[in-house]
């Protein structure tokens, strides 16, 4: 029964923060594979190839690369731009579903591209660059070469942009394979998965999808997350259904009545994550994760850097180099907080990295 009282009952920032990890596969290693967790997780943001990957070596029990390496090869999993217009690796079932979702989001994109775009038909340029994708994969540049010949006095990158937001471009294997290389090829998700695009789903079920990996969330909270807007209805209709709460200010949070909200004392395991985790990026009000002392640490102009969880927070950076584990934490670590991101440090070279040694070594602290 849905809890849509006046006084509601609210969620502090540790507890947001508990059932937030709980959702994200954060707090214990999750036994599932890493498809089923692509599925729960709505996608991983996948701007660069490696960072889901990692995003999986900190969820899964037993993770291994090629345990999402393989289904991307078999094409169950594909890497396409949805989300905040970014790079996602999703479920194909996910990726034909999710992408018509979004597409209203990716026409308002092309609005900025408008003047590069004066006298293009747009309709045209979608039917040419399919014709030219599903005939054999391109590059961006391919893309651009081709489109130009038809509108010369276009601006080359628009026209690409144009097509990739009126087409559901996917990269084609072996972009995004784990220790493979490979350029940014694109074919349409149709032609790759050889079966058409769903009809798009109603928000209403998606809601529900990001409340079980996300949630308690807000309306504004959804809306970070997917790039969208106008979302409040959806969250109306679903009212009777769902749970309410209210954040530290006061802000209405929705939640899956049944769904996991830990104590807020529960243990939170250290966490290296990577670039872009979405766990940093879907909700408009990020403190059940981010300290707001911490705001704005995790990025420096368009370079994003990888995440150090200490008791469920961002607390530190961290990265690979010289066959070196480099932490640089925030603030001061204690002894036993030292042991435990060493130990959790160990644990993910031994996963993503067993072929090779590393030192672990504590950076300056950035104070």
């Amino acid at each position: 029964m849905a809890n849509n009282n006046t006084q509601r009952s609210v969620l502090g920032t540790r507890a947001l923060n508990r059932a937030t990890l709980d959702r994200q596969l954060l707090l214990r290693p999750a036994r599932m594979s890493a498809v089923a967790a692509v599925e729960h997780l709505v996608g991983l943001q996948a701007q660069n190839v490696k960072p889901p990957y990692y995003a999986l070596a900190a969820r899964l029990d037993g993770f291994d690369p090629e345990a999402l390496s393989t289904p991307m090869a078999g094409r169950e999993v594909v890497r396409i731009v949805t989300m905040r217009s970014t790079i996602h690796t999703h479920t194909a079932d996910d990726c034909l579903t999710l992408r018509p979702l979004v597409q209203p989001a990716r026409d308002r994109e092309l609005v900025t591209f408008r003047k590069g775009l004066a006298g293009v038909d747009l309709d045209r340029l979608a039917g040419l660059a399919r014709d030219l994708v599903e005939t054999e994969p391109r590059t961006m540049k391919q893309l651009r070469e081709a489109l130009l010949q038809e509108w010369p006095d276009a601006d080359p990158q628009a026209l690409a942009v144009a097509a990739r937001c009126r087409l559901p471009l996917v990269q084609v294997t072996p972009r995004g394979l784990w220790g493979r290389s490979g350029q940014v090829s694109l074919t349409t998700a149709e032609h790759w998965l050889g079966r058409p695009a769903d009809p798009a789903p109603t928000p209403d079920a998606v809601v529900l999808r990001y409340l079980a990996a996300f949630g308690p969330a807000s309306v504004k909270d959804m809306q970070t997350w997917a790039g969208l807007t106008r979302l409040r209805d959806a969250f109306e209709r679903l009212r009777p259904r769902l749970v309410t709460f209210q954040d530290d200010n006061g802000v209405e949070l929705f939640d899956l009545p049944d769904a996991s909200r830990p104590d807020p004392d529960t243990p939170a395991p250290p966490r290296f994550l990577p670039e872009f985790d979405n766990l940093l990026l879907s909700h408009a009000d990020r403190t059940r994760v981010v300290p707001p002392e911490h705001r704005g640490r995790s990025w420096q102009g368009n370079i994003a850097y990888r995440t150090l969880l200490v008791d469920g927070f961002l607390a530190g950076l961290w990265r690979l180099e010289d066959h070196a584990l480099v932490i640089e934490p925030f603030d001061r670590l204690t002894r036993a907080q030292r042991d435990e991101v060493t130990a959790e440090g160990e644990r993910m070279l031994r996963v993503m990295h067993p072929e090779s040694s590393h030192d672990i070594r504590f950076g300056v602290v950035r104070g």
